[in-house]
């Protein structure tokens, strides 16, 4: 079982920044693509950005790309989003998710990830 807790979440001003963080258990980059998905009220959870097994391909939702960074850190164990630029439309609960891989591809369905933090949310004022 792969444990995965969010953090980082709150309300932010249009135009402002957050830091999400994601912490997995120990060797998970080394077998998982994380990634991090959003799921506003009454729509479908969407993806926003993967990072794969050993970091070396990462993937972004047109909607965040330019904005928002996703990154690792093995040492840590962490898996981070840093958003910039924050738009009302950003507003979501936030999930990071792993898959386990056996290359370096970035999954882009979320049926294809097995593991799930519990979100955190993210508000965004006008």
């Amino acid at each position: 079982q792969v444990q995965l807790a969010e953090s980082g979440g709150g309300l932010v001003q249009a135009a402002g920044s957050l830091r999400l963080s994601c912490a997995a258990p120990e060797r998970t980059f080394s077998s998982f693509a994380l990634g991090w998905f959003r799921q506003a009220p009454g729509k479908e959870r969407e993806l926003v950005a993967i990072i794969s097994r050993g970091g070396f391909n990462i993937y972004y939702a047109d909607s965040v790309k330019g904005r928002f960074a996703i990154s690792g850190d093995n040492a840590k164990n962490t898996v981070y989003l840093q958003m910039n630029s924050l738009k009302p439309e950003d507003t979501a609960v936030y999930y990071c998710a792993g898959a386990e891989t056996y290359d370096g591809t970035t999954p882009r369905r979320s049926g294809d990830y097995d593991y799930w933090g519990q979100g955190t949310q993210v508000t965004v004022s006008s």
